[in-house]
């Protein structure tokens, strides 16, 4: 090390000894000055090359490798969602139905789910009797109508007017048009002119073309699509011209012009999933699902404008008639409702209606589940309310939403009979198969 520094020292001496000079020259004579040198040009400097990029990003990689990773998710529950996720979205990718998670498959259940009043919201489809989830009811309705195709084309073409589109005035304003051509049929039967009509007819393009259905409507019911040659003009165009086979049958004509005009919209209808509870102290506990909180994007607006309104009025003062129309408003929010009617055993007969269904709905659902249905009845909500069957009422202006426990009771008249018999009031009123499928709350 010594010897290092010595050599080091040695050599900062020699160069600081100022130039050199040749030994043939005397030591008098000086060195002729050199001219001071002109600053060197900067070179741009060069990027590095491939092989030091490739060294770089080995050495990054080495110190990732040496860092810590972060944690993923330890508990049993955060693992199963991140595992759930990741299937999701590998479905969405490669369009399995099948796949887990997707709308077709059922999927896992909530924690909690057992101890639901309901499971859920669910529909019958009217084709088909399928019970549907929500998700599924405009898919399902529409693989029904296009399989009655096979069977009855006239009968599908018509729902498929009516279903597929959803603008009710345009609907309408078709269908009318439609019917204004059979009437013409029927009413100038040797008129070849109303038998024959021209698909690029501005009016037919405006009103029927625009509207699923109506081309399998007319072929249905006995129209053939030709290319007829028009007066003065080149090429032809496409008429649908009445055959001879459904000229003859006029009558047959008028019955589906009838069809189209009296159809209406498939829709599913709600499954009322009745159970009978046996008697319990849960009976006005309610644990409902999340669909019967859900708000479609309709919904979502009317609660957004229904939000400034109530911020408005919050600077006015209001009466009671007033606050009393805000919270009827406030009630219309639900579009669903669970009720319970605890019957004279004490038995609950529970079912699932629409927030805006009349009370006599209700009454008819249970008069559907008693052995003597002919037997008049009341039904009181909390408080000994009354609710009369012939009052134009809906379940969301009585309170009943989005859940609530009424009480059957018998009409006076009847219980009088019944103690005058000699039976108990509290004796079973249901159907003896609810009886026998009775579930504990």
């Amino acid at each position: 090390m010594k010897k290092f520094f010595q050599e080091i020292k040695a050599d900062i001496k020699f160069k600081s000894a100022g130039p050199g000079q040749k030994l043939t020259e005397s030591v008098g004579e000086k060195a002729p000055k050199e001219k001071p040198s002109q600053p060197p040009v900067r070179q741009p400097r060069q990027g590095p090359t491939n092989e030091a990029q490739m060294a770089a990003a080995a050495a990054l990689a080495r110190l990732e490798q040496k860092q810590p990773r972060a944690r993923g998710p330890t508990s049993q529950d955060s693992i199963r969602n991140q595992v759930r996720k990741e299937l999701r979205a590998e479905a969405a990718v490669s369009g399995d139905p099948e796949a887990p998670g997707s709308n077709t498959a059922p999927e896992p259940k909530e924690e909690g789910s057992a101890h639901l009043a309901v499971p859920g919201v669910y529909f019958t489809c009217p084709l088909t009797g399928a019970i549907l989830r929500k998700d599924q009811r405009d898919a399902r309705i529409r693989e029904a109508i296009l399989m009655h195709f096979s069977t009855d084309p006239v009968a599908a073409s018509i729902m498929k007017i009516h279903t597929f589109n959803k603008d009710r005035d345009r609907v309408k304003l078709g269908v009318d048009t439609i019917a204004k051509y059979l009437d013409n049929i029927h009413l100038h039967p040797e008129e070849e002119k109303y038998r024959k009509i021209k698909v690029q007819n501005k009016v037919f393009q405006e009103r029927i073309h625009c509207l699923e259905g109506t081309h399998e409507f007319f072929e249905a019911i006995g129209f053939q699509k030709v290319l007829l040659p028009i007066p003065d003009q080149e090429g032809p165009e496409e008429f649908y011209v009445l055959s001879e086979a459904a000229l003859a049958q006029p009558q047959s004509l008028e019955r589906h012009k009838e069809q189209l005009l009296s159809a209406e919209p498939v829709r599913a209808t709600l499954a009322r999933q009745r159970r009978v509870f046996r008697p319990s102290t849960l009976a006005s506990q309610f644990d409902l699902p999340a669909d019967f909180f859900n708000l479609t994007a309709e919904e979502i607006k009317r609660e957004q404008r229904l939000r400034s309104e109530a911020v408005e009025r919050l600077s006015v003062l209001r009466t009671k008639a007033m606050r009393e129309r805000e919270e009827q408003r406030e009630m219309r929010k639900y579009t669903y409702t669970l009720l319970r009617v605890r019957l004279p055993d004490g038995c609950l007969l529970q079912g699932t209606f629409y927030a805006r269904e009349r009370v006599a709905a209700l009454y008819g659902f249970v008069r559907e589940a008693l052995q003597n249905d002919w037997l008049p009845f009341e039904l009181l909500a909390s408080g000994g309310q009354k609710l009369s069957e012939d009052e134009n009422l809906a379940f969301n202006e009585c309170g009943l939403v989005p859940s609530a426990l009424l009480t059957f009771s018998w009409d006076a008249a009847v219980l009088e009979d019944i103690r005058a018999a000699g039976t108990q009031p509290d004796t079973s009123i249901l159907k003896p198969e609810l009886l026998s499928a009775i579930e504990k709350l």
